[in-house]
């Protein structure tokens, strides 16, 4: 017979965001959006909170020199690096057209590269890329910096360029060391390349660095994951995100094609890999934060958890919240609070808006009053594992209906619901996009004709 985690297993393992946002991206309301309403609601919020607690900048940086076949990202393939020029002046004539737009000066809390693979290009052309964006805005005094490098080609000149200009956090994707796996998604790197980088970094000062694991991947067993997480402990990274490797080739195409289902872990598998990696963690000093990630004590992130300042927006978890989170790039998504948006995805066509003068804005949506509320709720779980209606800003119409959702996940002791609130048990918290998607409204109204999102196991 089936153990209780395979049953809970079996019973949850549906199909489901990973809520990065609320609304999320298939439920934007495209048709009544406008850049016209972007601008708007970015200002409003901009002025709201820019004096007070500064805004987010992500960069992304689409070019990649190889096609790592596990990867969700919009990117680029091409080993031709004239390409990084161009790119760098188009983001910059962006933030121009976000700056005269904003007026006042931006006060930057928190700024991260992302990609595609950032250190594709070199460190000159980062030095320049991220003046530019200082030339027209401050740096709080706080500012968290961080960027995303490949192990095989970070250099030292990327490192010390890069702390030199501020930036204390860098992320490595490692995956898994298990050579076969390595080879079916198409990113081999050995323990040394990842180890020299981990080291030089601390050498050069960066103050925190995180190591990207991911489980499920195509032939990965549990075996596969403890050794990962042996020599992942040897190098004791800061930070580690431990994610559920996201399988959606009917979105991804190509990308995620590279291998057959068949050769993808069962679903019992894949949780027992977690399971495994979890334990081989906090056995070695780690502590859970929010879903999927992991930090020493001595980290920012897990600081600030216990401080309640944790936040997830389309970068993640991050250590401190801003209302303001500005996209620049090809396919980058911004955040006001208030609405969303997302650049057109060809480079092409983000090259022809921004020379013209527009925000390469291609699709968004600006939240409703049940949005807003929504989004709360769905965020307080996502970070704290926990939230409450007990002040009527929290409260909305359809929350009996919710409860009523909840009532199997309470009976299996994944949730504890009171009066007025709702927690995650320690057996519940693998399934808290089980517990989000019973209050996303959206969702639940216009259930997808076809899979939109992996599955939540």
């Amino acid at each position: 017979m089936l153990g209780m985690n395979n049953l809970l297993i079996n019973k949850y393992n549906v199909a489901g965001p990973r809520y990065t946002s609320y609304p999320t991206v298939p439920y934007w309301d495209v048709d009544t959006f406008s850049l016209k309403q972007w601008k708007w609601s970015l200002k409003q919020a901009f002025d709201e909170s820019n004096d007070t607690e500064g805004i987010s900048i992500y960069i992304h940086l689409p070019f990649c020199e190889s096609l790592c076949t596990f990867c969700g990202c919009h990117k680029r393939i091409t080993k031709r690096h004239e390409v990084e020029t161009p790119y760098i002046a188009a983001v910059l004539k962006e933030w121009k057209l976000y700056c005269d737009l904003l007026e006042a000066k931006p006060i930057i809390k928190e700024l991260h590269l992302g990609g595609g693979t950032p250190t594709f290009f070199s460190s000159e052309n980062l030095e320049y890329l991220i003046k530019g964006i200082f030339r027209l805005a401050n740096k709080a005094s706080d500012c968290e910096m961080s960027f995303e490098g490949h192990p095989n080609n970070t250099t030292k000149d990327h490192l010390n360029t890069l702390y030199n200009l501020g930036f204390r956090r860098v992320s490595f994707g490692v995956q898994d060391y298990n050579e076969t796996v390595q080879k079916t998604i198409h990113r081999v790197q050995p323990y040394e390349n990842v180890k020299h980088v981990t080291e030089l970094s601390r050498e050069i000062g960066f103050t925190s660095v995180s190591h990207d694991l991911i489980f499920g991947l195509p032939f990965q067993n549990e075996n596969h994951v403890q050794k990962t997480i042996e020599k992942t402990k040897i190098l004791n990274p800061d930070r580690i995100a431990f994610y559920s490797y996201a399988h959606v080739p009917w979105i991804k195409g190509n990308g995620q094609r590279g291998f057959k289902d068949a050769d993808l872990p069962t679903p019992e598998s894949k949780r027992a890999q977690y399971e495994l990696g979890k334990k081989a963690l906090l056995e070695a000093g780690y502590l859970e934060i929010g879903m999927d990630h992991f930090a020493l004590p001595t980290d920012g992130l897990y600081q600030a958890m216990i401080q309640n300042t944790l936040h997830r927006n389309f970068m993640g978890y991050t250590a401190s919240k801003t209302k303001v989170m500005i996209g620049l790039g090809a396919s980058s998504i911004s955040d006001c609070w208030y609405g969303f948006s997302q650049n057109v995805k060809g480079i092409e066509s983000y090259y022809s808006l921004v020379n013209e003068g527009v925000i390469p804005v291609q699709k968004g949506h600006i939240l409703s009053n049940e949005d807003l509320i929504i989004r709360k709720h769905i965020l307080n779980l996502m970070c704290h594992f926990k939230t409450d209606w007990k002040s009527s800003e929290m409260c909305f119409k359809a929350l009996p209906n919710v409860l009523k959702r909840l009532e199997e996940l309470e009976k299996d002791e994944l949730i504890k619901i009171d009066e007025n609130s709702i927690k995650m048990t320690s057996k519940g918290k693998p399934f808290v996009r089980n517990v989000c998607m019973a209050f996303d409204l959206l969702l639940q109204r216009k259930q997808p004709e076809k899979q939109l999102f992996s599955m939540t196991v």
